[in-house]
């Protein structure tokens, strides 16, 4: 089993690295289950182009900036679409200001892909869209990691 890991990264500070790698080394210790990590996934694009400052041709060179910007979005479709078993995604108010979970959910959604939404968000905050795109939502990672177990520890075993 495979999960990939939705949430902020052009916003979030460490481009959500940190809570990526806790929740893959539980996944890996607790499942056995593997992940598709868009920070890795990116790194690894920006080390083969040679793009290490792509984020500034955002202002300095805007169509490279969107030709090398598709080419993550392309990566990341067919990780949710035809890699992934199941999607995590971590809602926080830095996913507002960007646009990539809010598409990795709703494909998830559409292809019949599992959501399990972490919410940091006040409840009324919380788009209905990506509520109804999500299969089931928890308060925070130790919950969702509990529902995990129930869900995933026999089936692997």
């Amino acid at each position: 089993m495979k999960a990939y890991l939705s949430g902020a990264m052009e916003q979030a500070r460490d481009e959500g690295a940190g809570w990526r790698e806790r929740i893959t080394d539980w996944l890996k210790s607790n499942l056995g289950h593997g992940v598709i990590n868009p920070v890795e996934e990116t790194g690894i694009l920006v080390t083969k182009e040679g793009a290490f400052d792509y984020r500034q041709w955002k202002n300095s060179d805007p169509e490279r900036f969107i030709q090398f910007v598709r080419k993550l979005i392309d990566r990341d479709i067919k990780a949710v679409t035809k890699e992934a078993d199941y999607v995590i995604c971590y809602w926080n108010k830095d996913v507002l200001k960007g646009g990539g979970t809010h598409g990795e959910v709703t494909l998830a959604y559409h292809y019949g892909i599992p959501v399990f939404l972490v919410n940091e968000l006040p409840q009324q905050d919380l788009s209905g869209w990506i509520l109804s795109c999500s299969t089931e939502v928890f308060e925070n990672f130790r919950t969702l990691q509990e529902r995990l177990l129930e869900l995933y520890r026999e089936s692997d075993d």
